[in-house]
């Protein structure tokens, strides 16, 4: 494994590290009545935003196979459908204790992985098409599921203030 490569996974997992840092500190600082306020007038709920983070992570353990996912049921609610559809969805007691349990699955597994393991192809690309696009690999997700983590952090720190 090249210097370069232990490098770049290790700036990664950094990066990741400190995102869930400072989404686990504003998720904590929230009320569950803040939670329950739109990030602005018509978007989406904090809950509904801590549970599509939720089901997102949890996606990811078998993204890179890392075993099955913990929260399957969640894809429907917070994946599928939008906010304020009706359907029925955790309490936000219940969601911050599945944040915190996928993300430390994530983490746990995360800390065992051989550097020159995060350059394998995750589950959803094909060995052909892996060859020819050998960027889509476990560093890749973690990469991506990143900013996206950023990006609704972004949103729910507008709750601080309701």
């Amino acid at each position: 494994m090249s210097n370069e490569k232990q490098v770049a996974v290790k700036a990664v997992l950094d990066f990741w590290n400190s995102r869930i840092k400072e989404a686990d500190t504003l998720i904590e600082s929230l009320t569950d009545e803040q939670l329950q306020k739109e990030v602005a007038p018509g978007k989406n709920r904090g809950i509904y935003l801590l549970g599509h983070l939720t089901a997102v992570h949890d996606r990811m353990i078998p993204l890179l196979n890392f075993g099955e996912q913990l929260y399957p049921e969640l894809g429907d609610v917070f994946l599928t459908k939008p906010d304020k559809s009706g359907a029925a969805m955790p309490s936000v007691e219940d969601l911050r204790a599945r944040w915190k349990n996928a993300n430390s699955k994530l983490a746990t597994h995360f800390n065992n992985l051989k550097p020159e393991e995060w350059f394998e192809k995750h589950t959803s690309v094909s060995a052909e098409d892996f060859a020819k696009e050998p960027h889509r690999n476990r560093l890749n997700v973690v990469i991506g599921r990143a900013g996206h983590l950023a990006y609704h952090v972004g949103q729910m720190v507008f709750l601080k203030n309701k």
